[in-house]
């Protein structure tokens, strides 16, 4: 029996364009991605660098100006239909669940998503659930097994009473791997507020 449900964030509540950034950062000049920008990228995921720090990184090695990087940076985050907010307040007021949020995200993002926002609707969002992992916070990120056993252990979950929803095949089948039930959504086919009909809850 499914008592606890630990939500992604990215293409879960919140729309991605996960080619967007990718594509803002070619029109810099910045178009092969080295193992050595993906361990940065790691690094301040898991809040091992601040933004100055991730931003130097950028101007000393492409000579990337801060708004330029920020601009390309954000350009992955999209819309937060209204729709999966009015869901996630039933789901909550319900209080058939504990609910969790778990996101592999940055300050930049944050950051950007609280102005785009305002502040009102994050913290409204925020409030739904009883925690709200940020891996920059907590200095783990998924797919490592550590951050999940960090969530079950903190919050005393069982993880066969336990849900995790995700996007990602990699986080998905690692929770998997750690006896936690997943829902792989797939984005632009499946709908979180599908979350009963695609689940036996």
């Amino acid at each position: 029996m499914i008592k606890n449900i630990i939500f992604d964030f990215g293409d879960i509540f919140i729309n991605l364009d996960k080619e967007a950034t990718y594509k803002e950062m070619a029109k810099l000049g910045v178009s092969n991605i080295s193992e050595e920008m993906i361990a940065v990228y790691h690094q301040y995921e898991k809040g091992l660098i601040s933004t100055d720090e991730f931003v130097n990184f950028y101007h000393q090695k492409f000579n990337i100006s801060y708004e330029s990087l920020k601009n390309a940076w954000n350009a992955i985050l999209l819309d937060f239909p209204e729709t999966r907010l009015a869901f996630l307040k039933e789901l909550a007021e319900s209080k058939k669940y504990r609910l969790f949020l778990l996101s592999n995200t940055n300050d930049l993002h944050i950051s950007w998503i609280q102005d785009n926002w305002g502040m009102e609707l994050y913290n409204e969002f925020k409030n739904y659930f009883e925690k709200f992992y940020l891996s920059h916070e907590i200095n783990f990120r998924k797919p490592d097994n550590n951050i999940y056993e960090f969530v079950l252990r903190e919050n005393k979950l069982v993880a066969e009473e336990t849900l995790f929803v995700d996007d990602l095949e990699i986080n998905t089948e690692a929770a998997k791997s750690l006896g936690i039930n997943v829902w792989n959504l797939i984005p632009g086919k499946e709908d979180v507020v599908e979350l009963f009909t695609k689940n036996q809850l």
